[in-house]
Order: structure tokens, then sequence, then C-alpha cells
């Protein structure tokens, strides 16, 4: 169980650095800004437990910025070790089937807590923003997916074929 989960947290920093790759793209691409949500956040997690993110105007932001950042690596790591042990259960769906959901549960993983901190209203979203959350996350779940097929337990190694 703990190989399996070690080779999910792998899975998912490779899944993450995807998502992370196909936002900058896009943002690149649309020479569209970077999102404040996952600073929002912080300071709204800040503001409900009465617990100051550090430092005074710009190096507080920084921090929450920094913070918000490390929040998103938080999750896509976590989806991936939950996805590396969830693969010891006994019904295991094929890769692409298990990238999708696993892709779908990042994106809860980081969509809820803006909307229950009300920091952004999902429902309210356009078409656009949809596809623009959509897209990194089932690159998310393919990437973490297929990681994981190449790491995961009853993986021969190369000098065992």
């Amino acid at each position: 169980m703990m190989r399996r989960t070690w080779a999910g947290i792998v899975a998912g920093a490779a899944g993450t650095t995807a998502l992370n790759t196909v936002t900058y793209l896009d943002m690149a691409v649309r020479g569209r800004g970077a999102s404040s949500a996952p600073e929002d956040v912080v300071h709204r997690l800040s503001a409900r437990t009465h617990v100051p993110v550090p430092g005074e105007a710009e190096a507080r932001e920084n921090r929450a910025s920094a913070t918000g950042a490390l929040l998103g690596i938080l999750t896509g790591v976590g989806v991936g070790a939950l996805y590396g042990a969830s693969r010891a259960l006994p019904w295991r769906p094929a890769p692409p089937l298990a990238g999708l959901a696993t892709g779908l549960a990042a994106m809860a993983g980081s969509d809820l807590p803006m909307a229950l901190l009300k920091v952004s209203q999902p429902r309210t979203w356009r078409p656009a923003d949809w596809l623009s959350d959509l897209v990194p996350h089932l690159v998310y779940g393919a990437v973490t997916a297929a990681a994981y097929e190449m790491l995961g337990p009853g993986r021969q190694s190369p000098s065992a074929a």
C-alpha cells in the first residue's frame, strides 16, 4: 500500500507539473493574467481561522500568493496519493477512465474550497471559464494516471524484461 501511495505522490507531482504547464501556456497564448483565486483563498482562510498571514504590505501579499500556489501543489500531490492508494482496491478502472476521474477530483479539490469560501462562484462561470479550468485538470488526470502506470507496483524494471 505504501509503495502504491508513494508512486501516486510522484505521479501527482508529474500531473501537477503538467497542469501548471498547460495553465501557463494558456496564459501565454491568450495573454491573460494569473488568477488571484489561490491567494484569495489564503486570505479568506486567514480571516476565518484568525491566523494572520505574516508581514506587511508587499511581503504579506507575496506570502499569500506563495501559500496559494503551495496549496495547489498540495492538492495535486494529495490527489495523486489518493490515486495510488485507490489502485489497491478490487475495482480498478482502466487508466483513461481513472485519469478522467482523477482530473475531476483534482478540479473539485481546487474549486470547492473557492466556492465554499465565496472566492469564486462556479455557477456564474461562462463556458470559456469552465474550459480554462477543465482542460488543465483533465491533463493533470491523464498525466497522473500515465505516470502511475509507469511507476506503480507490478511494473517490471527494464532490466527484468
